[in-house]
C-alpha cells in the first residue's frame, strides 16, 4: 500500500466500538431496522450499491455487513468531509471511507476486495430527495444538485467491477502459463499471504449486490432533532432544516427502514464471447493491478484501446442492470400506493373523488399487487389486520397518509370526499419537495415497479364496477392471509416447545363454498372456543350440497397456535364474526349465522348489533355457566398473569392449562389462561345484549352437556324474550353436538334454514 494510502488504515478497534454504539442505538432510536437477504448474499458479495435518501444511511451498511459477516468495509464520501486534523475525518478514515478524489481510488478498491474486504457505494452519487428516477422517457436518471441538471447515475461500481475481472482474468493467465514467481510478487504487493491467496480470490466471480433502503412513514412534523439544531446555530439553512425534519422523524418516531439486498449481478455475466477473445489477448501481457484500469480508448495499441471502448459500455450496460434491480427492490407500503391513485387521478383531471370510492380503489390496488410475485411489499401489505377495514374505513396507515397530505395543503377530506388540491400539481424545488408533497415522493419512489403501476391502473379503471361477490372473494382472500400470516408470526423458536406438542392435525384454516346455483340464504358457521373452522366444515359440507353458501369463518387466535390465542380478546373473536358475516352478506340476499359454543354466543352478540340482510341466527350449546368449577378462579389467575410479565421476563405464573378436548384432532390441547379470561367476559357481554336481538333465534342445548351447565340455556331464552325463540333440547353427554350431529342436530338446523330460507325468496324447501 503506497503511503498516500496508509493513512486510511482501517481501525478495527474503531470499527468494533462503532458496531456496539450502533447496536445500542437500534434499542433506543424508533427506527425499526430490517434487512432482507439470502443465504451467503453478503458473505459472496464484493460491491454493494445502495440508494440514498438520508444522511444517515451511509452508516448503516458497513455496520450491518459488519455483524452479519464480520468483514470491515470501504465507502467512498465526498472530499470536503476529509479536513486534516479534524475528528470526524480522521473517524471516517478509521472505519473505512476514502475520499472521492484519492489518487488510484478504483484501483485500491480493487485491491481491497481482493483482501476479503467489501465495497459500499451510493451509485446516486448523493441523496435522491424528490425519489424521481424515471425521467419522461422511462430511463434512468436523477437530479444533480451541482449542475442543477438530471443525469445518468455513476459507472464507477462497474467499472471497478470490470477491470478488477480483468485482473484475475490476468492472475489466472499467468498461474496457467506457469509465472508462479508474479504471482507471488502479486500478491506481496498486495500484502496477502501468498500466491495461493491471491488465485482463490482471482478464482471468485466479483459480485455487485444492488440494495434498496425504504423509508416508511415519511413524516414532515417538527421533532427535537431539528429544533434542537435551530437552538445550537441560531438559525438553519432551508436545506438543513429540511434534512433534519424529514430524519429526525425516522429517528424519533415509529418509523421501518427496510434494506432490501436484491439479486446479484455476476461481472462475468455481462462478457459476450468477443469480450472474452479479446480480454484473453489483452489481461495476457497486464503487469499489475494498476494497468487494468490504465486502459484508455485513445491511447495504447489497438487491442488494448479495443478493449477499454468495450469496457465502457460493458459498464454502461451493468450499470442499467444493477440500478434497475435497485430500484425493482423498493419494499412497496400502502402510501406508495395511495400516492399513485391521487396522482393517477390527477392525471386525469379528476379534482376530487368520494371517499368510498377512493378506499375501494386502494384496496383493489392492494389486492391486484399481491398476485404480483416480483414485488416486494411491506408487511403492512401482507397482513390484512393492517389494510382489510380499508372499505369499511378504519386503516391507521391511511388515516396517516391522509394526515400528512392534509396538513401540507395538498389533500382536503370534506363532505365524504376526498378533494386534491393545487399544490399537488406545482413545481417544488429538490430540497424542498419532501417537505412539500410527500404524495410526489412517495409516487416516484414506486414508478418504478411496473406491478405498483398495473395494480393502479386496473384500481382505476375497474374498481368502481368490482361486483360485490368478486369484492367479498377479495376479502375472503383476506382470511386465507391473515391465517398463513398469524401461523408463522406463532411459529418462532419461543413457541415451539407448545406448538410441538399439540394433538391437531386438521386445517385450521377459513373456507368458502359456493354452490354453482345458489340459495338465496347464505350461511355462516361460527366455530367454538379452542377449536378452528375445521369443527364444522363436515357440517358445511352437508349445507353446500343442499345449495346454501357456506362461510366458515375462523376466530382470531385459532387454528394457529395457543401462543396466538394468548394475544387475543373476545372483541378479536366478534370482529372476525363481522369480517365473515359482511362477506356473506356480499354473495347471499340473506345470512343466517350457526354458532356453536362460543360461536353460538358470538352469533347473538352479532345479531344484537343487528346488521341488515340477517335472517337469523342458530346458537348450539352457547356458553352461560360452565361446569369447571375452576372457571371462577380464570380472572384471578389472568390478572396474577398480567401482573408477572409486567414485573419480569416471565411469562406468567400459569400461562396455559392442558386442555382434555372431545375432539383433539381439531382443537388445542394448549388453553392460555388469557383465552378463559376473555370467555368469561364474552358471557358477561352476551348476557348485557341479549335485549337489542330482533331476528329470529334458534337454540340448541344437550341435556347432559358436560362443559357448559344446561340449564344456562334458559337464561338466554330469558334474555332473548321479546323475539321469535325455538328451544330444542336433544338427549346428549358430549358437548359437540354439531360435530358428531348428536340428536340429528344438524337436521334441526337445517329445518331453521329452510323457514327462513323461504322467506328470504325460496321457491321451495330443500330440506
Amino acid at each position: 500500500m503506497s503511503d498516500s494510502r496508509a493513512e486510511y488504515a482501517i481501525s478495527t478497534a474503531t470499527y468494533e466500538w462503532t458496531s456496539r454504539l450502533f447496536t445500542l442505538l437500534r434499542k433506543v432510536l424508533a427506527v425499526n431496522l430490517k434487512l432482507h437477504h439470502r443465504d451467503a448474499q453478503i458473505a459472496d458479495g464484493d460491491i454493494f450499491l445502495f440508494n440514498h435518501f438520508a444522511r444517515f444511511e451511509t452508516f448503516i451498511p458497513q455496520y450491518l455487513i459488519y455483524m452479519e459477516t464480520g468483514h470491515y468495509c470501504r465507502s467512498i464520501a465526498a472530499s470536503e468531509f476529509f479536513v486534516e486534523g479534524d475528528p470526524f475525518s480522521n473517524y471516517l478514515q478509521r472505519v473505512g471511507a476514502v475520499p472521492d478524489n484519492l489518487p488510484g481510488l478504483l484501483s485500491f478498491l480493487a485491491e481491497e476486495i481482493l483482501r476479503g474486504r467489501k465495497i459500499v457505494v451510493f451509485p446516486e452519487g448523493g441523496m435522491v430527495k424528490d425519489r424521481r428516477v424515471l425521467d419522461p422517457r422511462g430511463s434512468y436518471s436523477v437530479y444533480s444538485r451541482s449542475a442543477e441538471i438530471r443525469r445518468k447515475q455513476h459507472t464507477g461500481a462497474a467499472v471497478l467491477a470490470l477491470a478488477l475481472e480483468a485482473y484475475k482474468r490476468a492472475v489466472l493467465q499467468n498461474y496457467e502459463a506457469g509465472h508462479s514467481r508474479r504471482i507471488d510478487s502479486w500478491a506481496e504487493s498486495l500484502e496477502l499471504e501468498g500466491g495461493e491467496a491471491l488465485l482463490e480470490a482471482a478464482r471468485r466471480p466479483t459480485h455487485i449486490v444492488p440494495a434498496n433502503i425504504t423509508f416508511y412513514p415519511i413524516r414532515v412534523s417538527d421533532n427535537l432533532l431539528r429544533q434542537g439544531g435551530e437552538l445550537l446555530s441560531r438559525g438553519l439553512s432551508r436545506r438543513l432544516s429540511e434534512e433534519l425534519l424529514i430524519e429526525g422523524n425516522i429517528l424519533l418516531r415509529d418509523t421501518d427502514m427496510d434494506i432490501r439486498l436484491c439479486k446479484p449481478v455476476r461481472v462475468t455475466d455481462c462478457w459476450r464471447w468477443w469480450d472474452r477473445r479479446l480480454l484473453e489477448r489483452v489481461t495476457s501481457g497486464l503487469e499489475s493491478l494498476d494497468e487494468a484500469f490504465a486502459l484508455r480508448p485513445d491511447s495504447g495499441p489497438w487491442d488494448r484501446r479495443l478493449l477499454a471502448r468495450r469496457l465502457r459500455r460493458n459498464a454502461m450496460r451493468l450499470r442499467d442492470d444493477y440500478m434497475h434491480r435497485m430500484y425493482m427492490g423498493v419494499t412497496v407500503n400502502l402510501s406508495h400506493l395511495a400516492s399513485s391513485l391521487v396522482l393517477g387521478l390527477v392525471d386525469r383531471n379528476r379534482d376530487a373523488i368520494a371517499e368510498g370510492l377512493f378506499r375501494r380503489m386502494l384496496y383493489v390496488a392492494v389486492k391486484r399487487l399481491q398476485s404480483e410475485p416480483a414485488v416486494h411489499l411491506h408487511r403492512s401489505l401482507r397482513n390484512p389486520e393492517t389494510y382489510g377495514e380499508l372499505i369499511e374505513g378504519r386503516c391507521a396507515g391511511f388515516d396517516q397518509f391522509l394526515e400528512t397530505a392534509s396538513k401540507t395543503g395538498l389533500i382536503e377530506h370534506d363532505d365524504g370526499a376526498y378533494r386534491f388540491l393545487p399544490k399537488l400539481r406545482a413545481e417544488h424545488a429538490f430540497d424542498e419537495v419532501r417537505l412539500e408533497n410527500l404524495v410526489e415522493v412517495y409516487a416516484n419512489e414506486a414508478a418504478p415497479v411496473r406491478g405498483v403501476a398495473y395494480s393502479v391502473k386496473e384500481a382505476l379503471e375497474g374498481a368502481e364496477s368490482v361486483a360485490a361477490e368478486a369484492l367479498a372473494r377479495l376479502r375472503f382472500d383476506d382470511e386465507l392471509i391473515a391465517y398463513d400470516w398469524d401461523r408463522l408470526q406463532f411459529s418462532k423458536p419461543r413457541h415451539q416447545e407448545i406448538n410441538d406438542s399439540e394433538t391437531a392435525s386438521e386445517s385450521g384454516e377459513p373456507f368458502l363454498l359456493i354452490p354453482s346455483k345458489p340459495r338465496p340464504l347464505g350461511v355462516l358457521l361460527v366455530h367454538g372456543f379452542l377449536a378452528s373452522p375445521a369443527e364444522l366444515r363436515e357440517f358445511a359440507e352437508d349445507l353446500f350440497a343442499l345449495g346454501f353458501p357456506v362461510l366458515g369463518i375462523r376466530l382470531k387466535g385459532h387454528g394457529t397456535s395457543p401462543w396466538d390465542l394468548r394475544e387475543r380478546s373476545w372483541r378479536d373473536w366478534l370482529d372476525s364474526v363481522r369480517r365473515g358475516f359482511a362477506i356473506m352478506a356480499d354473495i347471499a340476499p340473506q345470512v343466517a349465522a350457526v354458532g356453536f359454543s362460543t360461536g353460538g354466543a358470538l352469533s347473538l352478540i352479532l345479531a344484537s348489533e343487528r346488521p341488515a340482510r340477517l335472517a337469523g341466527v342458530v346458537a348450539a350449546a352457547p356458553p352461560v355457566k360452565f361446569r369447571d368449577r375452576g372457571m371462577r378462579f380464570v380472572p384471578l389467575v389472568h390478572s396474577a398473569n398480567r401482573l408477572v410479565r409486567w414485573m419480569s421476563s416471565f411469562e406468567g405464573v400459569k400461562p396455559f392449562q392442558v386442555n382434555e378436548s372431545e375432539h383433539p384432532h381439531i382443537n388445542y390441547r394448549h388453553m392460555p389462561l388469557r383465552g378463559l379470561y376473555e370467555l368469561t367476559v364474552l358471557v358477561d357481554a352476551l348476557r348485557a345484549s341479549l335485549a337489542q336481538v330482533t331476528c329470529p333465534v334458534k337454540l340448541i342445548q344437550g341435556n347432559e352437556d358436560p362443559v357448559v351447565v344446561p340449564d344456562g340455556i334458559h337464561e338466554v331464552v330469558a334474555g332473548l324474550a321479546h323475539v321469535p325463540v325455538e328451544l330444542e333440547l336433544i338427549e346428549s353427554t358430549r358437548h359437540g353436538i354439531i360435530n358428531e350431529n348428536i340428536g340429528r342436530t344438524r337436521e334441526t338446523i337445517v329445518a331453521s334454514l329452510d323457514a327462513w330460507g323461504h322467506r328470504a325468496g325460496e321457491p321451495q324447501s330443500l330440506s
